[in-house]
């Protein structure tokens, strides 16, 4: 039986940009950094002060009265970027065969915010007064679970969980679901809601975030020079993947189609990648194959681009084996820049961001790009957007634990 082919007909997003993936996407565009001070928690004993938080967040408005209480913040995120994936899409489940629909996100943490919070009232007033709601909230797979009673999606439903590579497994895995005939529908992408006191505490314990507490808006500078290591950044982005005749016969506005996943491992250190790039060379070269198709048609890369020492250097190291020749051709940029680094969600906003240029003809920069490191060679997109059409794109993600995804994904 052949596999049948899968197209993206929603997204949506929610992070420090923005709460809609307009909002997010025009401010990707102007090159505008989502990075501040924090101003959830006293950040006194933290090296590092600043993130990408989600500022404008009312939970009232999404969430009003009590049901905000049984639903944590990255649910919360995810539920928010889902409504407007859904909507985008133009899918009315209560049309369709709902066996026929699932879900599939991605998630690095979970649900961290109340899991300090329960902490704190069970030293204080005891182990009886945690809430019943506790478990239920911060358990990984509640934001699979709550879009699915929320949508009604009754086929395959779980989360998986890779620190960065996250929210990409997921959709390669609902990608898989609908070829193989498994689902017409699926809802994926990830979210995460880490910046807290311990989550950043413990990043900054790892040395892995930017100190550049003077000047956040230009601490996330990926394929520079000058990086320093990535910034925090939370919220969520969903993508609805469909199967294209069913998307073909109801009139769907189809964004493009997923063609290849890539995944790897490079089983080597629980945090840091190893500096052969084997992992990720291997994991862009199955996406293409699994597309069946030649590398020097990629015009564009997501690059998981983290502002990392080591990452920037191996993802450049990556592309350039994987690529040869083309890779000089390529034009490679970083969300996080912008969004910062969404863990768990990442992958899942990159794709959204990538499938928008394929649809749009416009690649959004790498903001902060001011000193090249010599080492790194590619043309990473300085600064400013570029219009220019894109017809087949590559989004990398790395993550720790040494896994390694790559989504291939091409004009209809």
């Amino acid at each position: 039986m052949a596999r049948r082919r899968v197209v993206i007909t929603g997204v949506g997003a929610v992070s420090s940009l923005g709460l809609d993936m307009a909002t997010n996407w025009d401010n990707l565009l102007k090159g505008v950094s989502g990075a501040g001070l924090i101003t959830r928690f006293d950040t006194s004993k933290h090296s590092c002060k600043f993130a990408c938080e989600v500022w404008n967040w009312d939970t009232e408005r999404f969430f009003p009265g009590n049901e905000s209480k049984r639903i944590e913040k990255f649910t919360q995120y995810y539920l928010v970027a889902a409504d407007e994936a859904m909507k985008a899409s133009g899918i009315d489940m209560g049309k369709e065969d709902r066996t026929r629909g699932g879900c599939i996100t991605g998630t690095g943490i979970g649900g961290i915010h109340e899991i300090e919070a329960s902490k704190v009232l069970q030293v204080e007033r005891g182990a009886n007064r945690i809430s019943p709601f506790f478990i239920p909230k911060i358990m990984a797979n509640a934001m699979a679970g709550q879009a699915a009673i929320r949508f009604g999606l009754m086929g395959t439903c779980y989360v998986t969980s890779s620190a960065c590579a996250s929210s990409s497994h997921a959709i390669g895995l609902a990608m898989r679901t609908i070829q193989y005939g498994e689902a017409d529908i699926m809802l994926t992408g990830g979210s995460e809601a880490a910046t807290t006191e311990l989550g950043l505490g413990g990043f900054c314990a790892l040395r892995a975030v930017s100190t550049r507490n003077d000047d956040p808006k230009r601490a996330s500078r990926p394929f520079d020079r000058d990086r320093d290591g990535f910034v925090m950044g939370e919220g969520a982005a969903a993508l609805v993947l469909e199967e294209y005749e069913h998307a073909k016969k109801r009139g769907a506005n189809i964004l493009c189609e997923v063609l290849g996943y890539g995944s790897t491992d490079d089983a080597y250190h629980i945090t840091a990648p190893n500096e052969d790039a084997d992992g990720p060379t291997r994991a862009m070269r199955q996406a293409l194959q699994d597309g069946q198709l030649a590398p020097e048609k990629v015009a564009y890369v997501n690059a998981h681009g983290t502002s990392t020492e080591l990452n920037d250097k191996i993802e450049t190291a990556a592309i350039k084996r994987v690529f040869g020749d083309h890779a000089k051709k390529l034009c490679v940029s970083s969300t996080k820049s912008m969004v910062g680094h969404l863990l768990g969600a990442s992958g899942a906003i990159e794709l959204a961001v990538s499938a928008l240029s394929i649809q749009r003809g416009v690649v959004h920069p790498t903001i902060n790009y001011e000193n090249p490191d010599p080492l790194l060679d590619l043309d990473y997109v300085p600064n400013v957007a570029r219009e220019m059409r894109v017809d087949y794109a590559l989004s990398n993600s790395l993550g720790f634990g040494g896994h390694n995804t790559s989504l291939l994904i091409g004009r209809v």
